[in-house]
């Protein structure tokens, strides 16, 4: 198989098992709605994980006297990629903008949130914060060697409010 055609029907390795539709699949339990992703750069909390996803929410029921298990999908839930951000960075950095907070405010704020960046890394990004601010993003992304994406929210707001770019799509 060649690169390109591994590519092309996606790949957990690269992160993105729909690349072609810029969709990662995500399929978690409801009781911990929650999954892993590549960790590409620090600005992926700010602007997003720069692809949709498409997240499955279960609810595994165990069978005993069968031996079975049976999953009933509680949430289907698309999100664009416009709202993958991280939700706590990107309200905080709306704030302070809507305040008319200056770069070392952006900068001050990052290193707060213990963005994993170097002071060089922090500046530049907080540069182009002020330049281009984020949209409000709902995913929880907590650092580590991979991002750690919680679900929570994103299926609180598909399924009690219309939110444009996170649409319940299990109707009924």
């Amino acid at each position: 198989m060649s690169t390109n055609y591994e590519y092309t029907l996606g790949s957990a390795a690269l992160g993105i098992d729909f690349p072609g539709l810029e969709v990662d699949l995500k399929v978690t339990s409801i009781r911990q709605p929650q999954s892993s992703c590549p960790f590409r750069n620090a600005s992926q909390k700010v602007y997003g994980l720069g692809y949709h996803l498409l997240i499955l929410a279960y609810e595994k029921i165990d069978e005993h006297s069968s031996r079975t298990a049976n999953l009933k999908f509680q949430n289907v839930v698309l999100v664009s990629r416009e709202k993958t951000g991280d939700y706590q960075t990107t309200y905080g950095l709306i704030e302070i903008l809507r305040r008319n907070g200056n770069k070392e405010d952006v900068i001050a704020f990052l290193e707060g949130r213990n963005f994993p960046l170097d002071e060089i890394g922090r500046e530049i990004l907080a540069e182009i914060i002020l330049q281009q601010p984020p949209e409000i993003g709902y995913l929880t992304i907590s650092n580590a060697l991979q991002w750690r994406l919680q679900y929570s929210r994103i299926i609180q707001v598909a399924t009690t409010t219309t939110i444009v770019g996170v649409e319940n799509l299990l109707l009924g």
